[in-house]
This record gives structure tokens, sequence and C-alpha cells, in this order.
């Protein structure tokens, strides 16, 4: 006979208020990041048979033991809590879906049995009875959306008591009534403090204790929080910023504290790390490092908005650059400082033009 399969079921909790009450494309980046990191937990070689909008389905022809399968949920809310703590601790986007996002919650569904499959393009995919449940299980009476459910067949099968106790994990029993069957079960609320969250390297914030080597400034017609959208966002560098021949970056990830792109410029590439200062209160403030540039031995800009009306802000272009030796530093007085101050005022020119055109399309 067949043996049985597990089917199991991450959730984020909280996903449909985070998208109805939230920026969208901010909101679709956190969910495929937080999307990403869990299918990155999957220490059991889960297979993924479907990405369900909020939620991954995940199946394997074969149930893990209890302390297997025990210690794969506890990887998957440290992984998805500890990502969380990254995008609070190094968040620069001021916008809901950013703001909000450390309140996302994760609840695990697990169930068990024998598996139907079907062929979609090549790929298998489970369907039946148990499929079905483990689906239904998702809406649940549980009064929690931060828990580990196991339905009673799983438990039985890997033979885990219903009053087992642990750090993490203490069961209770629940059970619910679907189409006249009644689906019983036990579940765990996970206190996250309980968990041994990742440690993440810290952004660099710089307090420069001195005036910057060069600024410019510069009226937009935007928002300051729209202004700050269309210079974190790289899909839009190629618009104003010329001389680039590429930028690569991660297309899923919202720009925070610590993300990083390159310019590839005549073949090489130059690596650039989004870094902060401290500004006034009310400001906003988006800031990039490098080393690339021959011309200094480090490079650091920062774009600090300060808003004016609901449709206005000023933007403050603030340049600093470290040299080494005497020669970059006479290069950079004689000759290079006049030009990084030209690109920094054509950048903001043409970044003008780019955002007075697009503003025109959406009115």
């Amino acid at each position: 006979m067949q043996n049985k399969s597990i089917l199991f079921i991450p959730d984020i909790s909280g996903f449909t208020k985070f998208v109805q009450n939230t920026e969208a494309e901010h909101s679709q980046h956190v969910i495929s990041e937080l999307l990403e990191i869990l299918i990155g937990a999957n220490t059991q070689k889960l297979v993924l048979a479907e990405v369900e909008g909020d939620a991954l389905f995940f199946y394997k022809e074969e149930i893990p033991s209890m302390e297997k399968l025990l210690a794969q949920v506890e990887t998957m809310f440290t992984a998805f809590y500890s990502h969380l703590k990254l995008l609070e601790n190094n968040r620069i986007c001021p916008c809901n879906a950013c703001a909000l996002a450390p309140t996302l919650e994760l609840k695990i569904i697990v169930h068990c049995g024998h598996l139907q499959f079907l062929a979609v393009q090549g790929k298998r995919k489970p369907f039946g009875n148990h499929v079905i449940e483990a689906h239904r299980l998702l809406k649940n009476s549980v009064n929690s959306d931060n828990y580990v459910l196991f339905s009673d067949q799983l438990m039985e099968d890997i033979m885990l008591p219903k009053t087992y106790e642990s750090k993490l994990f203490t069961f209770k029993a629940g059970a619910d009534n679907y189409d006249g069957k009644t689906l019983s079960y036990s579940y765990a609320h996970i206190d996250n403090s309980n968990l041994k969250l990742k440690p993440f390297e810290q952004a660099k914030r710089y307090d420069f204790q001195r005036e910057p080597n060069a600024t410019k400034e510069k009226m937009f017609p935007v928002s300051a929080e729209t202004f700050l959208e269309y210079i974190t966002n790289y899909k839009y560098r190629h618009e104003w910023l010329e001389g680039v021949d590429k930028f690569e970056y991660n297309e899923k990830e919202v720009t925070r504290l610590g993300s990083e792109h390159i310019c590839v410029i005549n073949g090489k590439h130059f690596n650039f790390v989004t870094v902060t200062k401290t500004v006034e209160p009310g400001q906003l403030i988006y800031g990039e490092y490098t080393d690339g540039p021959p011309m200094v031995d480090e490079l650091f800009q920062f774009y600090v908005i300060t808003p004016l009306t609901d449709n206005t802000c000023k933007v403050e272009l603030h340049l600093y650059w470290n040299t080494k030796s005497i020669l970059k530093t006479l290069g950079m007085a004689l000759i290079f400082r006049h030009v990084f101050i030209k690109n920094g005022e054509k950048a903001l020119n043409q970044l003008s033009t780019f955002i007075n055109k697009n503003q025109t399309k959406v009115s």
C-alpha cells in the first residue's frame, strides 16, 4: 500500500488586511521576500506544490519523525521572525506597507494522508480529500494568528502526545466541523520570545562630525514620500542617471539599509550600499556608499528630503568623500571636486525632468 504523505502549509497571517491597507507594490515585495525566506527554511526537502498568494503548499511522500517535524516548524518560525526584525530595524521607507510589515504573523498547518496526483505542465500536483482537509484546517477556530496546527491523524502517525510540552510548544486540543465532518487537531501558540532569532549585520549609520564636501539643493513638485520612492526604487535609475550601462539589484526587495545595487559602467562594476546619517525630525533621507571611484577611497551621497507641502519637497544632495593619499587629496581639490558637483547637479536636473514627466502621466 502507498505510504502516507505529509501536507505542510505555512500561511502568512494578516496578509489580506495588510494588502488592503498598504501600498500595493511594497506589500507585494514584502510578502514575496517572506515567502522566499520560508522556502529557504525548508530543511526537510518538502516539495513545493504551489504558491497560494500568502501561503505555500508543501508535501512530501513520507512523514518525517516527530523530532524532525517539530524542528522544521521551529526553523520556519525562526527564519520568518528574524526577517521581520531585519525589515523593522533597517527600514527607510515610511509607507504603510513597510511600517506594518513587522505586525505580520505566521501559522503552519500540517496534515497527512494518502495522496493522488495530477500532471500539470509536467509537474505533479497533489489532490484528493486530504488536500481539501488540509486547506479547510486553515479556517479554524484557533484564537491566534501565530501558531502551528497538527491534525489528529498526523499526531497519531508521528506519535506526538496531545499533552506534549516543550519550551516552544504547548499543544491544546481543538476541533471544527466542515460540511458535516469534524476534523480534530492540536495546536500550539508560538511565543516569539522563545525563538532564537538569527543575528543580522547592522546597517551603517554615519556621523561625520563635519560639513559635506559639496552640496546641491533643488525643489521637487512631489511629496517627500513620493520622491523617496523614485530614488530608492532602482527600476527608475536608468531614467535619470546617464552613463550607466546596467543596474543590477534585487527586484523583489524593498530598498532598506544594507541593500546593495551595482552600477556597470564601461564594463566595470561599482557596488553601492544603502547607508544613512542623522537628519532633523520630519526629514527623510536616503544614502549610498561606495569605494569604487578611483579618484577617492570612499564616496558617500545622501539625499536629505524636507517636506514643504503635501505635494512639494526640498532635496539637498550631500556629498562626502575620503582620500588616503596626498595625490588623491590634491586631485579632488584641483579637478575632481568640480566634476562631482557637476555630476550631482546634472543628476538632480535629470531626476526633476523624469519626475515631472512621470507625474504628468499619472495625473
